[in-house]
C-alpha cells in the first residue's frame, strides 16, 4: 500500500512542480500573471482542482465498472467551468480610436479564450493520462501481491503436503476404529473429510460450480455443530437461482471461519447468521455475528484478513463488488456483493 501512496504522490508532485510551471513559464499565461492576477488564480486554480478530481474518481475501475453516465457527467462539468473562466470579463483595451480598441479587445479575447482551451486540453490529457497509467501501475502491483501470496501459500502447502492417497487411506483406518464408538466422532470424521477432499480437488481449480461451495460451507458449519452445544445457533440461509454458476472456490472461507472463531460459544447463548443469495446475476452474501470472545484479537488480525480478501476480490472482480464491514454494539457484520456478469 506504501508503494502505491508513493507512486501516486510522485505524480502528483511532477505535476505540481514541473507540469503546471511549464505550461506558466512557456505560455501566455506570464503575461497574464501581471495584468490579471485574479484571472490568472482562477484558472490555474480550476486547473489542479481538474487534476486532483480527475485522478482521483479512478478513471479505470470506473471504465471497467462501465460507469459512463458518471465519467461523462464530470467530465461535462468541467468543460462547463473552462467555459464559463473564457468568458471571464477582462478589461477593456484602450485606444485613441475606440473602434480599434473594441476590435483589440476582441482579437486579445478571442486569444485568451484559444489559449484557455489549449490549456485545459493538456492538463485534461495528462491527468487522464496519469489517472490510467496509476491504475495500470496499481494493478501490476495487486498481480504481484496476489502471485506472491499465493507462491507462500502453494510453497506451504508443498511443504505440509502428504501424499493424498495415503492420507485418505489413513482417515479410511481410523475411521474403521472410531465406528462404533460415538455418533458424533463418526460423523465429525465424514465431515472433516468430506472438507478435506474438497480442498484437495478445488486447490488447482480456477472456478467452481456455486453449488460445490455451498455444500463445502454446509460441511464446514455441520462439523462446528457437533463441536459446539446448544449455546450456539446458526442461522445458514441460501437462495440461488443458478447454482451451475462458476465462482472461485473457497472466496467464503475467511468470514465463515471468522464467524465462528470469534462468534461462537460454548457458555452463553449466542446466533451465527450466514446468508447466500444470487439473483439476477448479483451475488449477496453476509455474516453477521455477536463477538462473544477474543474481542482485542478480532480487533487486531481482522482487518489483515479482509484486506487480504479484498486484494483478491479486486483481482478477480475489477470493479464488480463492493466489501462491507462493520461493528457495531459488539455486533459484527460483513456485507459482500460481486456482481457476476461482466
Amino acid at each position: 500500500m506504501k508503494t502505491k501512496k508513493d507512486s501516486a504522490l510522485a505524480f502528483d508532485l511532477f505535476f505540481c512542480m514541473v507540469f503546471m510551471p511549464l505550461i506558466i513559464v512557456l505560455g501566455p499565461a506570464w503575461y497574464w500573471i501581471t495584468s490579471w492576477p485574479l484571472f490568472c488564480v482562477l484558472v490555474f486554480g480550476f486547473f489542479y482542482a481538474c487534476y486532483f478530481v480527475i485522478t482521483r474518481i479512478h478513471v479505470p475501475d470506473m471504465l471497467l465498472a462501465k460507469n459512463y453516465r458518471l465519467i461523462a457527467w464530470v467530465f461535462g462539468v468541467l468543460v462547463i467551468v473552462n467555459y464559463l473562466l473564457s468568458w471571464y470579463p477582462l478589461p477593456q483595451m484602450e485606444f485613441v480610436t475606440p473602434a480599434m480598441s473594441e476590435y483589440q479587445t476582441q482579437v486579445r479575447d478571442y486569444s485568451v479564450s484559444l489559449s484557455l482551451w489549449m490549456m485545459f486540453s493538456l492538463v485534461l490529457g495528462y491527468s487522464v493520462t496519469t489517472s490510467l497509467v496509476k491504475g495500470l501501475y496499481e494493478q501490476l502491483l495487486l498481480k504481484r501481491r496476489i502471485e506472491n501470496e499465493r507462491d507462500k501459500a502453494e510453497l506451504a502447502m508443498f511443504r505440509a503436503q502428504i501424499s493424498p492417497h495415503f492420507m485418505f487411506n489413513t482417515l479410511n483406518t481410523l475411521y474403521s476404529l472410531v465406528i462404533g464408538t460415538s455418533q458424533k466422532a463418526e460423523d465429525a470424521f465424514i465431515k472433516f473429510t468430506e472438507i478435506l477432499k474438497y480442498t484437495y480437488v478445488t486447490i488447482e481449480n480456477e472456478k467452481v460450480a456455486l453449488d460445490d461451495e455451498v455444500a463445502y460451507i454446509q460441511n464446514y458449519i455441520d462439523l462446528q455443530n457437533i463441536r459446539l452445544n446448544s449455546h450456539t445457533r446458526v442461522d445458514w440461509r441460501h437462495d440461488i437461482e443458478d447454482g451451475k454458476v462458476m465462482i472461485p472456490p473457497m472466496i467464503f472461507l475467511t468470514f465463515v471461519e471468522n464467524a465462528f472463531k470469534y462468534g461462537a460459544s460454548t457458555s452463553r447463548d449466542c446466533m451465527v447468521e450466514i446468508s447466500l443469495s444470487v439473483h439476477k446475476g448479483v451475488l449477496l452474501f453476509e455474516t453477521k455475528n455477536r463477538l462473544m470472545k477474543h474481542a482485542d484479537e478480532f480487533r487486531t488480525e481482522e482487518p489483515v484478513g479482509i484486506e487480504n480478501c479484498r486484494a483478491r476480490l479486486s483481482a478477480l472482480y475489477p470493479g464488480r463488488f463492493s466489501l462491507d464491514t462493520e461493528e457495531k454494539d459488539g455486533v459484527y457484520h460483513v456485507a459482500l456483493r460481486i456482481s457476476l456478469k461482466r
